[in-house]
């Protein structure tokens, strides 16, 4: 029996974990949250549920169908709350360090595991384009306000604006409603013209997505029957208040989203809910060494498996497809892990459902890709990074000064990345600004935050123990931008 360890409980990681299973393997599902279903299923705790939650949710059978198989198969050990904090490289095979227990809490409980095959399936987090006034109380991700009204049921302010590009403004918009707050408009960076050729070219390849049409359906009808209005061509380019969001001045947009001049104008609101896509949860995948596509996601072959023996990868990583992808990569990708029959039938499906579903990457980068005109926007005393600090004018004087346009370099002499998310939410945004065409490496040790008396309580003679002791951690000042 192959033993098989998938990391991520949303969607990908779920269908990989039944997959597994299913084919004969013991499997280990373990997640950073406190329960099952990523962020496209994140709900309330069983303690406090909410009476219909299949009206909060869609496919919501469908995770509960997954979430009731894994929790009851004797192979399968679940293990919620579960941080994998590095990932080791072996002869022939991967060593994944874990610590259970509550992310901010001390003593949690180390574990090791050496699988015969791992499954990545870590999803990703929503790339946000600075704009002045963006480091404001009440500005938020798009997904952060979607954690806190799936999740809690809080409302993260009275009138609140949505804004960015892509599908995802629609169920955030949504969400938001769903907890008494007003909306006050959702604007959409893409135009007209850039969304029809995305999404209406060889419509024929869309007659699979029934699914998707009938949440969009659903998302629409909630904007109609609030009365809140969706702006295509428009961007929040600047947030006001005085240590508070008080309004957000909204531009038109041309083809490549630089404002268009005379025609901004300002909406008060406490509260601004920003995506302008999604960036791959890529730490563990790049600490075991898995190549990557120039667009900065895991490249894998049509059994999901990656470019190092024993790893595969499903779901955002891979590419920002929607829940039906990752779905079916999952499947495809746990059968795979667990060496087991790819020609069957269930097998077959999940590659067709795969393929069909893979369209919708593409589509979304054409409709709602980034276009490079947003700059326009910027002023000097804007902060790009915000850990840091550092402002747009900040990195102009530093590629002024040293003739350096290598994102490295200018991340050590201007500090920014170098903060506390490790250029997490910057880092796109850094190396687009500066033009640097080579992609940082974000080589870590450490690939999320680990309190010191939980490294210091390993045992002296484990592996991961021993690894931080010697090469591993910088015993001096870092000469690598992207060093904790």
């Amino acid at each position: 029996m192959r033993d098989v360890v998938v990391v991520g409980a949303g969607p990908a990681g779920l269908a990989a974990a039944r997959a597994a299973a299913a084919a004969g393997a013991a499997v280990t599902l373990l997640d950073s949250a406190d329960g099952l279903g990523g962020q496209y299923w994140r709900h309330l705790p069983p303690a406090r549920q909410a009476a219909r939650q299949s009206v909060l949710h869609h496919r919501w059978s469908t995770f509960g169908e997954l979430s009731d198989v894994l929790r009851a198969h004797p192979a399968v050990t679940v293990l919620p709350s579960a941080q994998v904090w590095s990932l080791e490289r072996l002869d022939g095979g991967i060593r994944l360090n874990v610590l259970l227990g509550e992310p901010d809490g001390a003593g949690r409980e180390a574990r090791a595991f050496e699988p015969d095959a791992v499954v990545l399936a870590t999803g990703a987090h929503d790339r946000t384009l600075p704009f002045p006034g963006w480091q404001l109380p009440g500005v938020y991700s798009a997904g952060a306000a979607q954690a806190l009204a799936k999740g809690e049921r809080v409302a993260v302010g009275r009138r609140v604006v949505v804004a960015g590009a892509g599908p995802f403004l629609l169920p955030v918009a949504s969400s938001v409603l769903q907890t008494g707050a007003t909306v006050v408009g959702v604007h959409e960076a893409g135009r007209i013209g850039a969304l029809a050729r995305g999404w209406l070219s060889r419509p024929w390849e869309l007659a699979g997505a029934a699914g998707k049409a009938g949440e969009l359906a659903g998302y629409v009808g909630d904007l109609v029957r609030h009365r809140v209005p969706w702006r295509p061509g428009e961007a929040v380019v600047a947030a006001h208040g005085d240590g508070q969001v008080e309004a957000v001045t909204i531009a038109r947009l041309d083809r490549r989203w630089a404002p268009v001049p005379g025609s901004e104008h300002q909406v008060e609101a406490d509260a601004v809910c920003v995506s302008h896509g999604f960036t791959p949860r890529l730490e563990l995948a790049i600490a075991a060494g898995c190549a990557l596509a120039p667009d900065r996601f895991v490249i894998v072959d049509d059994a999901q498996a990656t470019s190092v023996p024993g790893v595969w990868a499903a779901g955002e990583i891979t590419g920002i497809g929607g829940a039906d992808a990752a779905l079916a990569e999952g499947t495809v990708a746990g059968t795979a892990a667990a060496g087991g029959d790819g020609g069957a039938p269930a097998a077959r499906r999940a590659v067709r459902a795969r393929d069909r579903a893979r369209g919708f990457a593409a589509r979304i980068v054409a409709a709602h890709g980034v276009r490079g005109g947003w700059t326009g926007w910027l002023r000097d005393d804007t902060v790009v990074c915000r850990c840091e600090e550092t402002t747009y004018g900040r990195l102009r004087e530093v590629v002024e000064l040293t003739g350096s346009h290598e994102t490295r370099s200018v991340k050590l002499t201007s500090r920014a990345g170098l903060g506390p998310c490790q250029a997490r939410m910057c880092g796109s945004t850094l190396q687009e600004l500066l033009g640097d065409p080579t992609p940082a490496v974000d080589r870590r040790p450490l690939v999320v935050p680990v309190r010191l008396g939980d490294l210091a309580a390993l045992p002296a003679a484990s592996p991961s123990a021993a690894s931080l002791s010697t090469a591993s951690l910088p015993t001096a000042l870092p000469t690598r931008g992207d060093q904790p």
